[in-house]
């Protein structure tokens, strides 16, 4: 067992941590990379500016491996694109002599199970071999064993449909040619798709966001161009963050932002939107649903863009002793720490190889895809998943169980401090007392039903987690 490598699933900024961390330990290792180059699915939302600046995006023991071959490090507080994050660190660090040789392209891992005994088998289990079955570029399958598996695999393939109860909304298969799942490039790449024409955003994410902020400037250089946003639920205070007192800057003014557009009637916003169903009318598209249990229709539109989210696939661990958890679909002894009902970005506690691992001996599921449904992952958080994990298998528990993480929190309050603003003036002239109110107006409802607008205290006073 010891001869044979760990496997990991994924060359992406996890997996590649993960087997930065492995090398570091010497232990023998094997990376399988479903796309031709390390950091594919990234290239999805290349165009994409990350909120966290390349401080967050380097793991310490990729760094190492980099500087041993003159790498340039980027300036830490600068805040890379998602292509410059795969050109300028993953593409780098893959070629290093200690990674180049044990990356494999091309290769979709399609099961996992142990070798030569099924899930029900119990006997000796842990001194059987992982078997993997891959089917390479070209079609042909074979199977590989390994000591210890880390499936770095992601979710960003296995979207989350429109449907408000996590169903495929009625008629969404047949028109799946005119829906958009995650972060399309709507100011370049895909602009001719969406420049003068009506597109419904669905979502109530960073990736909503960044999109309608993309087809706001689209508006502005293409008569016609329109976003229409619908989200189900209504406390949309994630999204909008907690402005300047969120410690990564750049998503405390993405929210602002978006708020503001709304605020001002440049973006109409329907929130509490459930989608049910979606059908065609010549060459337009409307999506029925509800509103507080009143059918709505919203259209005509041209185009769909779901940003509602992504779940992990379990097709790979069907004959694995595996436990998720059973609303999140993370790691089961992470759900509690990462609940997003519960837990914002910064507020997640340390965690490392107990609540990643599983019954089955030797597998363990990191990255985004260990946190299963949950929207509240940080790259970071992935290193240090991996590093814990990597001690673990060299057995060195002690650092395996010595797990460190300070994580930017993001400056979003649970609820209004009594008799505080709500967000501060309004940003627009309106009949609106205040920020939320506003912004509930311009999403068709009633008002949130604050006070009158309080002038500010000097130096730092806030409300609803925003600078006064």
């Amino acid at each position: 067992m010891t001869e044979l490598p760990v496997a990991i699933i994924g060359a992406g900024p996890v997996g590649l941590a993960a087997a930065a961390n492995l090398v570091e330990r010497g232990i023998a290792v094997k990376v399988y990379e479903a796309g031709q180059e390390a950091g594919a699915n990234i290239r999805g939302w290349g165009h994409v500016r990350l909120f966290s600046p390349w401080e967050f995006n380097i793991a310490p023991a990729a760094r190492a491996l980099l500087a041993n071959v003159g790498w340039e490090e980027p300036d830490g507080q600068a805040y890379p694109t998602g292509g410059e994050l795969v050109d300028r660190y993953l593409a780098p660090l893959s070629v290093t002599p200690a990674l180049a040789v044990v990356i494999e392209y091309g290769a979709r891992i399609t099961a996992i199970g142990r070798h030569g005994i099924d899930k029900v088998v119990s006997r000796d289990r842990n001194q059987r071999p992982f078997v993997l079955t891959i089917v390479g570029s070209d079609g042909t399958t074979r199977r590989d064993q390994a000591r210890a598996i880390i499936d770095a695999s992601g979710t960003w393939t296995s979207p989350n449909p429109i449907g408000a109860g996590g169903l495929a909304a009625d008629g969404e298969e047949a028109l799946k040619d005119r829906i958009a799942y995650g972060i399309p490039d709507v100011s370049s790449r895909n602009r001719s798709t969406y420049a003068g024409r009506a597109t419904l955003v669905i979502g109530a994410g960073h990736s909503a966001a960044n999109v309608l902020l993309d087809l706001e400037e689209l508006a502005v250089a293409e008569p016609g161009t329109k976003a229409i946003w619908a989200t189900r639920g209504r406390d949309l205070s994630r999204v909008f963050g907690g402005g300047a007192n969120d410690q990564l800057a750049a998503r405390g003014e993405l929210g602002q932002r978006l708020h503001r557009l709304v605020a001002e009637g440049r973006i109409e916003l329907i929130s509490g939107f459930g989608a049910t169903g979606v059908r065609e009318d010549g060459a337009h598209l409307f999506v029925d649903g509800e509103v507080d249990g009143v059918g709505r229709t919203i259209g005509p539109v041209d185009r769909i863009v779901g940003c509602t989210g992504q779940r992990p696939d379990f097709s790979l661990t069907r004959e694995l002793r595996v436990e998720f958890d059973p609303w999140l679909e993370s790691a089961k002894a992470l759900g509690p720490l990462i609940d997003p009902n519960l837990h914002s970005c910064g507020s997640v506690p340390p965690h490392g190889h107990r609540e990643l691992s599983h019954p089955e001996p030797g597998f363990y599921t990191v990255g985004i895809k260990s946190y299963g449904r949950a929207p509240t992952f940080l790259m970071l958080t992935g290193y240090e998943q991996v590093r814990s994990i990597a001690a673990a298998i060299a057995g060195d528990l002690a650092a395996a169980d010595d797990v460190n993480l300070v994580l930017p929190e993001t400056g979003v309050c649970k609820a209004a401090p009594a008799g505080d603003c709500c967000g501060g003036p309004a940003p627009v002239e309106a009949n609106a007392c205040c920020a939320e109110d506003a912004l509930a107006k311009a999403g068709g409802q009633a008002g949130c039903g604050c006070g009158p607008v309080k002038e500010p205290e000097p130096a730092t006073s806030s409300c609803c987690g925003r600078a006064a």
